[in-house]
């Protein structure tokens, strides 16, 4: 186990991706604190896990709130040493363009990823490793078609924010990278679909399905393992071709 006595923190743990990335986390050993907004779905979640975790509802968005919930973690399992920043809200195609939604988006996922990357990233530092993975969307590395303005300005704010944090604390021994799915199969994400959307959706991605949650999951193994140390400031595309054309 790659991660035995070490600690992670996965935001939105009660989506998809996250849960996916808590999973892979314990397997490996880890103790993992779930962090999610959603209080009752986190705590139903986490009753079908296996391993030392500890559920702590919090919004991300929230600076006072993302300390509270990081103390609370750091006090009963010890420095955070793994940071999955997986906690989303999304537009949809053409949404996002009300200040609201614009404020959701980007507090949950911007935001959020910064207030617990500094949080996380001096005790890293301090111990000489640390792994913080970023989760983005197909607009990390640029325009994306059917990626809402918010959404993709949350994309490409998130690789540009990994980006500086990596070069920051590079010879620190702590790593900072961006994973970049893209119709990865969810509740959220491909069951949202209509008939119609799906198959548009298929006919752009030439591996000719949706990913899976558990292929997140790999990657996120990938990256906090020592294959990838030396590997930082990366964004890695998980969409079966799609930006292929």
């Amino acid at each position: 186990m790659i991660l035995k006595d070490k600690v992670a923190l996965v935001t939105g743990a009660a989506g998809a991706l996250g849960l996916a990335a808590a999973r892979v986390l314990l397997e490996e050993g880890a103790r993992v604190a779930l962090v999610d907004v959603d209080a009752l779905r986190l705590d139903s979640v986490s009753r079908f896990l296996r391993g030392e975790r500890l559920p702590v509802a919090c919004d991300v968005s929230d600076p006072p709130a993302a300390r509270a919930a990081f103390e609370k973690v750091r006090a009963e399992l010890g420095p955070v040493d793994v940071l999955v920043n997986a906690a989303g809200a999304t537009a949809g195609p053409g949404g996002g363009k009300d200040d609201a939604t614009w404020r959701r988006i980007l507090g949950a996922r911007l935001d959020g990823a910064l207030h617990f990357s500094r949080l996380a990233i001096p005790d890293m530092a301090a111990r000489g490793w640390g792994r913080v993975i970023f989760v983005g969307g197909p607009a990390c590395l640029g325009p994306a078609r059917d990626r809402s303005a918010a959404d993709a300005a949350a994309d490409g704010a998130l690789a540009s924010l990994a980006a500086s944090l990596a070069r920051e604390c590079a010879a620190s021994g702590v790593t900072v990278n961006t994973l970049a799915p893209a119709f990865i199969r969810s509740p959220a994400d491909t069951d949202a679909l209509t008939e119609a959307q799906r198959r548009q959706a298929l006919a752009g991605i030439p591996a000719a399905r949706f990913g899976e949650p558990e292929e997140f999951g790999h990657a996120v193994r990938y990256l906090v393992s020592p294959l990838a140390g030396y590997v930082t400031g990366e964004v890695l595309r998980m969409d079966g071709g799609m930006h292929l054309g």
